[in-house]
């Protein structure tokens, strides 16, 4: 597909769609169904306890991460791929959290590519949209996930990020400089990414099929030349890699709360 080429909509439909946008509610013929991948083994954070597990302010981190997709107007479901001891633990979490979108946690793979494949398979036979999802992106909001979710709407494919704001150095196998991008055409890609779902089915399976390794679900879309639409998002919507990255989860979630009491009183 050319980068420029557009898809053709009805007047009154793109109309309607942007008053739906405008109104932040959802389109109901756009069924999405959000997998939340959550099957690592946290190696880079170390400790007994993978990262989905361990709590921020109280609360696991996967648990803030389904609170926000539970909460997002555009999101009819959610299904979790998770290690497989950790499964039975969310029946427990979906009770004692209300997450009443969440309807089936399936086995994940062996690599998270493998395993945001297999989460898409087991939508639910209306979904139209597919939103992929890093369960250690706990500080996503339910406003930015709807943001997506309207960008994939008009472009068949979206995904959150930040545009960079640092210099970006490309190094060769030995780490010396060979080349500098300019910053102004440079994204750092976040979650959600969000797909219809014909286009995520046959980029995920034409990858797997190929061999092809991605490090997101966006290059599963470059890889057969389906142009991505990106949206931007907050700085603090960090991936939880590293145990110093709490450091900075706390922070933003105290400086929310404060924001929260200060706009109540």
């Amino acid at each position: 597909m050319d980068r420029k080429t557009k898809v053709k909509r009805p007047v009154t439909q793109t109309i309607a769609g942007i008053l739906r946008a405008v109104a932040g509610t959802p389109d109901p013929k756009n069924f999405t169904s959000a997998v939340i991948c959550a099957a690592g083994s946290s190696t880079r954070f170390g400790g007994d306890t993978t990262k989905q597990f361990v709590e921020l302010d109280g609360i696991p981190v996967v648990v803030r991460t389904l609170l926000a997709y539970e909460a997002a107007a555009c999101v009819h479901e959610i299904i979790v791929v998770a290690k497989e001891d950790e499964i039975p633990l969310y029946e427990g979490i979906k009770e004692r959290y209300g997450i009443t979108k969440l309807t089936r946690v399936v086995k994940g793979g062996e690599t998270r590519q493998d395993s945001a494949r297999m989460g898409s398979d087991e939508v639910d036979k209306r979904c139209r949209f597919v939103a992929i999802a890093d369960a250690a992106r706990c500080l996503i909001t339910p406003a930015e996930i709807d943001k997506v979710c309207h960008a994939a709407y008009q472009w068949n494919a979206a995904s959150a990020g930040i545009k960079a704001t640092d210099t970006v150095k490309i190094v060769d196998t030995s780490a010396f400089i060979d080349s500098t991008p300019d910053r102004a055409y440079v994204w750092m890609a976040q979650t959600p990414q969000i797909f219809a779902l014909p286009l995520y089915r046959a980029a995920a399976y034409a990858c797997r099929d190929e061999g092809f390794k991605a490090t997101d679900d966006n290059q599963l879309a470059e890889h057969i030349r389906v142009p991505v639409k990106m949206v931007a998002c907050s700085r603090e919507n960090i991936k939880i890699t590293e145990a110093s990255d709490l450091l900075f989860a706390h922070a933003v979630l105290e400086a929310r709360r404060r924001a929260k009491e200060d706009n109540e009183a």
